[in-house]
């Protein structure tokens, strides 16, 4: 056969697609999942869930998702206590395709978008599927931002999207609401939409810090979550978001694929939040082991980042990868990601915490 090149698009050439690294291996804390399986109590409920819906599995889903959305909106104001009406939620397969239809909609060519530099790695990508100029904003050496810079830069730039992400990935760093606030309005005033990604959002030690509570203050607000994470629920794939308003939620099913979300995946979804506080008990449990890691990392004469989330990043290291490769010749696979000298560990169980110090111990 005749050697065919591809007309693949000039900006995707050697580009290599989004992933961290899978190696089979007995401790696997490298991409932020929750450590722990859904009980048994869960998987029956979904199980259910999912029986029940395969028997219109020749029907399309509800392309609008209303009694997920419904079920969404009642695990916000259990878990932040807020009142969010179901038609200002929107919820995909993911936080990545909430964040994806978000650059679709409100992105392209000619405008851009700023981030907070180090942050999550995708954003990039989803600037170039939807040819939108990305703009980063360096963090301070702590991680924190400077405001009056940030708003600087919304000024001269004129973006179309501020994104802040926090807790932030890699460092586990958040932002104070009140410094939303200010970034927020500087948005506002330039016509520019602020996304704030707060897919790690319960492991935070505030609960009243979160965005959602600046919905009904400014009109260009998304607040972008994931079941992922709290929910142990990565593999179900399901994100969501709450906006200021219904004319948000409306921009973003304009670039949604026709029923992007199956019958399946929607009825699994709201079995799943039916367990939310159980769910958050186990947050509780990993917040406990992240905060013992941290005092076990600083004892080893580490810095470690403030962290809000279900990961630790730690340092620094003159040479990060070969204690990468030490801990992967132990076994135990973490992150070589974020800032030179630095790696990023997520939170296990107790067990594989315990399994991860002693390697390290033997590596620094």
């Amino acid at each position: 056969m005749s050697r065919f090149e591809l007309p693949i698009r000039t900006d995707l050439k050697g580009q290599i697609p989004y992933g961290a690294p899978t190696d089979s291996v007995p401790v696997r804390l490298n991409v932020n999942e929750n450590p722990y399986p859904p009980s048994d109590s869960v998987i029956a409920a979904i199980a259910q869930a999912a029986g029940e819906a395969a028997r219109a599995i020749n029907r399309y889903p509800d392309r609008d998702c209303l009694n997920l959305r419904a079920a969404l909106a009642s695990y916000l104001e259990l878990e932040s206590g807020l009142s969010i009406d179901p038609d200002r939620i929107w919820a995909a397969n993911g936080s990545n395709e909430i964040m994806a239809q978000i650059f679709s909609a409100f992105g392209g060519p000619d405008t851009c978008a700023l981030t907070f530099d180090p942050t999550y790695s995708m954003y990039p990508e989803y600037a170039r599927d939807s040819f939108t100029h990305m703009v980063p904003i360096s963090r301070r050496e702590d991680f924190t931002i400077d405001i009056e810079q940030g708003i600087s830069v919304i000024r001269e730039r004129q973006p179309n999207l501020v994104i802040i992400t926090s807790p932030n990935n890699p460092t586990g760093t958040s932002i104070p609401v009140t410094e939303i606030a200010e970034l927020a309005a500087a948005a506002t005033a330039v016509g520019a939409v602020i996304v704030v990604d707060e897919a790690y959002a319960e492991f935070r030690s505030d609960r009243a810090s979160t965005a959602l509570t600046l919905l009904n203050e400014f009109p260009n607000l998304i607040v972008s979550r994931t079941m992922s994470k709290a929910f142990g629920y990565a593999g179900g794939r399901v994100g969501y978001c709450a906006s200021s308003t219904t004319e948000i939620v409306q921009a973003l099913k304009l670039v949604r694929l026709p029923y992007h979300l199956s019958a399946i995946s929607q009825a699994a979804a709201i079995a799943a939040l039916d367990f939310a506080a159980e769910s958050l008990d186990r947050v509780d449990q990993i917040i406990r082991e992240r905060n013992k890691i941290t005092m076990q990392l600083t004892a080893m004469g580490l810095e470690v980042a403030p962290s809000e989330a279900n990961f630790l990043l730690f340092g620094k290291f003159d040479d990060r990868h070969a204690i990468w490769e030490g801990l992967l010749a132990q076994g135990i696979l973490i992150r070589e990601t974020g800032p030179q000298g630095w790696l990023r560990v997520s939170v296990g169980t107790q067990a594989e915490s315990e399994m991860f110090i002693e390697c390290l111990r033997t590596l620094v």
